[in-house]
């Protein structure tokens, strides 16, 4: 039988061979699903084959009885399609490591008096720790953005978006108003990240996927993962520069030497 995991890949990164990083260990993987559970890590749950997406979070590892519960999405339609769903994928992070994993089967359920998602224990998961691979998030509060000039059939001059993320290889940024369009190999050309206190990175964009997210409060904003294209050596010297800027701010908060 195959496994639920053989199949999936992350559609934002160049394809790669995920073998060398699947987890088959069951101790192993209900040790990283119970940390994402305590440190109420935020996970994004996608219909496999269809652009439906929600934000949830582990709220039980029940290790004898086989099953983890997810945080319900706030609509139930969604909630019915991602029961009804053939295949639904789930992507996190982890200490600055992602983790995927999905599941062929989840039902309904109630957990401390509200209703709940539950599902089995996935017998594998994918931890990617490949440097290439690795994203870090970018500051919410204030946010860097990325400026992109809209081509003629979809307005013109220039629009700017924040980044939810950063890889050497690209970014995550957030189309709330969903201007752009997100057909996946749509390049877009003489992009500018204004990256404070580093400098001003210009590329193009490829698109590379799309997810319209229900968030916690309701709301709906689209998620576009990008390819660097086009980018000088200098600029990546930047991008690289930046995020070991972002890991040591973070590395400081976690061993309490941040503000």
């Amino acid at each position: 039988m195959q496994s639920d995991q053989d199949n999936l890949q992350p559609d934002d990164l160049p394809p790669d061979n995920l073998q060398d990083y699947r987890i088959e260990s069951r101790l192993e993987i209900i040790a990283l699903l119970r940390a994402l559970s305590e440190k109420n890590q935020f996970v994004k749950m996608s219909i496999i084959g269809h652009n439906d997406a929600c934000v949830t979070s582990i709220l039980e590892v029940d290790a004898e009885n086989d099953y983890l519960l997810l945080d319900c999405s706030i609509d139930n339609e969604q909630n019915r399609r991602m029961i009804s769903a053939d295949k639904v994928s789930f992507d996190t992070a982890l200490d600055k490591i992602r983790i995927m994993f999905s599941t062929t089967s989840m039902e309904e359920c109630m957990f401390e008096g509200r209703l709940a998602l539950r599902m089995p224990i996935p017998d594998n998961l994918i931890r990617l720790q490949r440097r290439d691979l690795f994203r870090i998030n970018t500051p919410v509060l204030n946010p860097v953005r990325c400026s992109i000039p809209l081509p003629e059939d979809i307005g013109e001059g220039s629009a700017h978006f924040p980044l939810a993320d950063i890889s050497g290889g690209g970014i995550a940024l957030l189309d709330e108003k969903m201007i752009l369009d997100n057909l996946i190999g749509r390049v877009y050309k003489g992009c500018r990240i204004d990256i404070p206190e580093i400098g001003l990175v210009t590329c193009s964009l490829e698109i590379r996927s799309s997810q319209d997210l229900t968030l916690l409060n309701g709301k709906t904003s689209r998620r576009l993962g990008c390819l660097f294209r086009d980018m000088p050596r200098s600029n990546q010297n930047f991008v690289d520069r930046y995020i070991t800027k972002l890991q040591r701010e973070l590395n400081a908060k976690l061993t309490g030497l941040g503000k």
